[in-house]
């Protein structure tokens, strides 16, 4: 197991914006033509997700149609790992955009002049998919021990 794939995917609440950066790619909806676009993504509870401002996404309907996906990380590890966009229930939704707005009023990302998020907008708006990597080995070495 790569050591530094894992640690690219150990991002928590004092990851820098950067370890939060990665480039996904989809399959166009409607072209068929593969879309890569940078996108921020999150550790919550042990699992992966990609949400963004809210407002419709290119990249949300993509998986909508086309569920699969790749992952490219980078900042100091460059790999591609496959992945399935799974849909999130409004429970987890709740949690999941809570935890991405605490992280964007840390000052260390709040001092970069974004103004603070308005959490009932997020929530009504927000896409939000979770990442189900296919290699589950990479998940386990990945995931959070007891």
């Amino acid at each position: 197991m790569d050591e530094a794939v894992v640690r690219a995917l150990a991002i928590g609440p004092g990851s820098s914006p950067a370890e939060h950066t990665i480039d996904i790619t989809t399959v166009g909806r409607r072209s068929g033509i593969p879309r890569r676009i940078e996108v921020w993504f999150h550790r919550v509870d042990g699992h992966w997700y990609i949400t963004g401002v809210p407002g419709p996404r290119g990249w949300q309907a993509n998986l909508r149609a086309d569920p699969r996906f790749t992952v490219h990380l980078k900042h100091g590890v460059t790999v591609d790992l496959p992945a399935t966009a799974r849909p999130v229930d409004e429970q987890t939704r709740r949690r999941v955009i809570t935890a991405v707005l605490d992280l964007q009023n840390r000052p260390q990302i709040s001092a970069r002049g974004t103004p603070r998020q308005d959490p009932d907008k997020w929530l009504a708006g927000s896409p939000l998919v979770e990442i189900a990597f296919d290699d589950k080995e990479l998940i386990a070495a990945a995931s959070p021990r007891p």
